[in-house]
């Protein structure tokens, strides 16, 4: 059922990522492939998992990402009842090195 998204070109979106070599080439990819809204709606989804992860409650993460209590409540279904993307790309964040941020 849940797999009924998956088709030709969400694979080609899934190796576009694959094909990049560095955060800046994500980061051009990203500005001309989605809205900044939805850049930083993912990047808000993937805090509020990373807090849950750590045990935060509801209110410290909604005061800390501005997200709604509805977003928690689904990022925390889809951590427990998911396929686990969450849990694997955190793991692989932890150790993950020549991490840049811009300021």
């Amino acid at each position: 059922m849940a797999e009924k998204w998956k088709d030709r070109l969400t694979d080609q979106l899934c190796k576009a990522f694959l094909v990049l070599k560095n955060v800046d080439e994500i980061y051009n990819f990203l500005e001309d492939v989605a809205t900044i809204g939805e850049i930083r709606a993912l990047a808000q989804r993937l805090e509020v998992a990373r807090l849950l992860e750590e045990g935060y409650t509801y209110p410290q993460i909604a005061q800390q990402t501005g997200a709604s209590t509805a977003t928690i409540s689904r990022v925390k279904k889809f951590l427990e009842y998911g396929a686990d993307g969450y849990k694997m790309v955190l793991e692989r964040l932890k150790t993950f090195e020549g991490e840049s941020r811009p300021e």
